[in-house]
């Protein structure tokens, strides 16, 4: 019989966190509207906040200009309702020709149903070469309830 005594077989390291574009250097944003204890800032920006919501119920946009076309491998972003059960579209579009034109990355639904199911979380892996404007439009509720959009957070890598 064989034998090798090899050790504690060591884990390999546990990879860096992603290098998030510093999106208040690199771009300005626009939305349709936001509530002032929500700025759209705290959902772009680590570190401010509760995240972004909107003013008002129905469909709502947020839409990143870049200075300069970026490269974009990765998208994540977290969406939190705790309080109305409801069915949210979201559709993210990119745009290469400064807003010109526009391709959708992916169009997804998903239900909130509080207590249990409270937040959605979506990682996306990408090859966007350069990107002028990244454009996310929220439906917060599809059968046209009042709930005003929200998003908690929104990184790009």
């Amino acid at each position: 019989m064989r034998k090798r005594i090899t050790g504690h077989i060591q884990e390999p390291a546990l990879s860096a966190p992603p290098y998030w574009l510093p999106m208040e250097s690199i771009s300005e944003v626009e939305v349709t509207s936001e509530e002032a204890a929500y700025p759209i800032e705290s959902a772009l920006l680590p570190n401010q906040g509760v995240g972004w919501r909107a003013a008002e119920g129905g469909k709502q946009t947020i839409r990143l200009h870049f200075n300069s076309p970026q490269a974009v491998h990765r998208i994540w972003m977290s969406f939190v309702e705790a309080a109305n059960e409801r069915t949210q579209e979201c559709v993210l579009r990119w745009s290469g020709d400064g807003g010109q034109s526009f391709s959708d990355i992916v169009r997804q639904q998903w239900n909130f149903s509080p207590p249990g199911t409270i937040s959605e979380t979506e990682d996306y892996r990408v090859e966007l070469p350069a990107v002028t404007v990244l454009e996310l439009s929220i439906i917060p509720d599809i059968s046209g309830g009042k709930s005003p959009a929200s998003l908690a957070e929104l990184r790009l890598a």
